[in-house]
């Protein structure tokens, strides 16, 4: 019997290459409105298809929004893999966290409004919490576990664990998870925080006080 995979039609093609025009708009309409600026009236009518040939692709707003949100996991997750790809081997700890922090928060402050979209429910009675929007932000923890494993060795982190591995790190407790959710918490808090405006409104220099709190959490 034949390995090969079966090729795509075209059919499946053009839904893909739609499916990709759809999220395209719906990511300016995020960036300009908000969640809630997000309309599929509006996106049908600049493809110039009607309302419901659109909901061909995306059934809703939820999904649509769930899409969106997968995206902008996976590729906050491919920025912190490559940072940590990028480390060398023997590399110590500390720097490699410092490092991890700094990629997490130059991927927030450049893309704010996909960052804030993870963290917060984008609209009343959106269900955060589904298994594929739940097994996206493993992703991030599977990028600081791998980044962990290599503390007591010395060698050259994995770019990220698998979902099953993050998994079974929750479920046995084990101290790189401790480790790696207290890490991601305080660096989510400082990230925010900032996007947010917090620290603007208090005066307090940003850098600063997040190389402070970087070095805190790196020993």
């Amino acid at each position: 019997m034949s390995t090969q995979e079966h090729p795509i039609s075209t059919r499946e093609r053009f839904r893909e290459q739609m499916r990709e025009e759809v999220k395209e708009i719906a990511s300016e309409q995020l960036l300009e409105g908000g969640p809630q600026g997000i309309s599929l009236n509006a996106i049908a009518k600049r493809l110039a298809v009607s309302g419901s040939a659109l909901y061909r692709y995306y059934s809703n707003r939820d999904e649509l929004l769930g899409a969106l949100v997968i995206d902008a996991y996976t590729d906050l997750r491919d920025a912190l893999a490559a940072d940590a790809a990028s480390n060398e081997t023997g590399q110590e700890l500390i720097d490699r966290v410092r490092s991890l922090a700094r990629a997490y928060r130059d991927w927030a402050r450049q893309q704010p409004h996909r960052y804030e979209l993870l963290f917060k429910p984008p609209l009343p009675g959106y269900d955060a919490h589904s298994a594929p929007l739940a097994e996206a932000a493993r992703s991030l923890m599977g990028v600081i576990l791998g980044v962990l494993a290599g503390r007591r060795s010395g060698q050259k982190a994995p770019a990220h664990l698998a979902n099953d591995e993050v998994l079974t790190a929750r479920g046995a407790g084990s101290e790189d998870y401790e480790l790696a959710l207290r890490l991601w918490s305080r660096l989510h808090g400082l990230v925010s925080l900032e996007i947010g405006g917090a620290y603007s409104a208090m005066h307090i220099d940003a850098d600063a006080l997040f190389e402070h709190e970087v070095k805190a959490l790196a020993a």
